[in-house]
């Protein structure tokens, strides 16, 4: 099994290149399902979970092909409407397929997401939603079977903001008939990706990027050509990395108003974070960081998904630091693995307790998921020493070349066996 091993206390200097969205490349593949023949996505960044996508849809029939950041869905083929359990276990976004299968083909067979029964993280939104549309939902052996004539438009009430139900739903209704309306809806950039793209496709949206969204459905859709954003989180981890090295980094492919959340709380910890004329991202650390508090929210609050990264800056910062995690209730996993390496954290509930430490020590650690091995590669680049990073495969799921881009910027950092 792969591992990466990092020499810390180098200062990373240089450009850095971000690739596309993950969040928002998954979607839009689903999105292909709605029309008859060849979309074609660019920037698509080179994961495993695009592979995987991929795999899953060239398993209905689809013809996928993927190179050079360029990915093609031929949606002629289709004639298998499964998502079986053993692609949808290794990722989540898999059940991105079901309002696409169910308003153009009227049925699908969808395995619940691997290890999550429907509660925490729930997929419910997804199908009540569907239900109120006209679906047919039943739960049969840990799958989702769903069935109906054209759906119908409706409205629709979120209880809690869904970035994949939100999603889902708006891609469903792109084909009801009637209008459908999404109220507390997402507003994550991954989500106006998708509506403009859908928009592209012939869809009649309005409202994405606000809380409430309409949906005008029309007969058919076309298919699409289409360029993803760029990918928030990964510039995000850019961000951080030059903050936690005091180096000075210029983030090229990068949409700064997408990060207003963390560039705000980067300036507040002492790093300079400006936008440059060309519409880049210049990030330069000034000296050990300042301790500052974070509080998780949907977007356009302060992402999740930088909650560990910004975790290990705070593990160096000046002081004491709080973070408030209120989205995901299990996502302080990385926090044993800092602490290997000196990290004074204490967690109470939802709340981790921050200490900040002179300096990190290089150590044997081990990811825990996609966030929490980029948290750990942070800390690497800071600490002294040498750090080992384990379970390598979670930091190929959302990061393209990490190590290259690294290297780059004047990382000491190597893939091994």
């Amino acid at each position: 099994m792969e591992k990466l091993l990092i020499k810390g206390g180098a200062p990373l200097k240089g450009e850095v290149v971000v690739s596309g969205s993950k969040n928002a490349s998954l979607p839009l593949l689903a999105a292909a399902l709605l029309a008859g023949g060849a979309s074609v996505l660019r920037g698509v960044p080179a994961l495993r979970d695009v592979k995987t996508f991929g795999s899953l849809i060239g398993n209905m029939g689809a013809g996928f092909t993927f190179e050079d950041a360029r990915a093609e869905i031929n949606t002629a083929g289709i004639g298998n409407f499964a998502a079986p359990y053993e692609l949808v276990k290794t990722m989540r976004a898999s059940v991105l397929v079901l309002g696409p299968l169910v308003a153009r083909y009227g049925r699908a067979r969808v395995s619940l997401p691997g290890g999550c029964a429907i509660g925490a993280r729930p997929i419910n939104l997804h199908l009540v939603g569907l239900e109120k549309m006209g679906a047919r939902i039943q739960l049969e052996e840990g799958y989702v079977i769903a069935e109906a004539g054209r759906l119908n438009g409706a409205s629709l009430y979120f209880d809690i903001p869904t970035v994949t139900g939100t999603e889902n739903l708006m891609m469903a209704a792109a084909l009801a008939k009637g209008t459908t309306v999404l109220e507390n809806a997402a507003r994550e950039p991954e989500v106006v990706d998708l509506a403009n793209a859908l928009i592209s496709m012939g869809a009649r949206i309005e409202g994405a990027g606000g809380s409430l969204i309409e949906i005008e459905g029309v007969d058919e859709l076309k298919p699409y050509s289409y360029d993803v954003i760029p990918d928030r989180i990964e510039a995000a981890t850019f961000a951080v990395a030059a903050a936690i090295t005091q180096g000075d980094l210029l983030i090229r492919n990068v949409r700064p108003d997408h990060m207003d959340a963390v560039s705000i709380k980067l300036r507040e910890t002492g790093a300079e974070v400006a936008r440059t004329p060309e519409g880049f991202l210049r990030v330069r650390g000034t000296g050990r960081p300042k301790a500052v508090n974070i509080t998780t929210m949907p977007y356009p609050g302060f992402p999740t998904d930088v909650q560990a990264q910004f975790m290990a800056l705070m593990s160096i910062a000046r002081g004491t630091s709080i973070i408030n995690e209120t989205v995901f209730e299990n996502r302080f996993m990385h926090v044993p693995e800092l602490k290997r390496m000196g990290a004074d954290i204490n967690l109470k509930g939802g709340l981790a307790t921050i200490n900040g430490m002179e300096g990190l020590k290089g150590a044997e650690v081990m990811a825990t998921d996609l966030r929490a091995s980029a948290s750990l590669v942070l800390a690497a680049l800071a600490a002294e020493g040498q750090t080992v990073i384990h379970r390598l495969y979670h930091l190929d799921r959302g990061y393209e070349r990490m190590e290259d881009k690294l290297r780059a910027v004047g990382a000491d950092v190597v893939r091994i066996s």
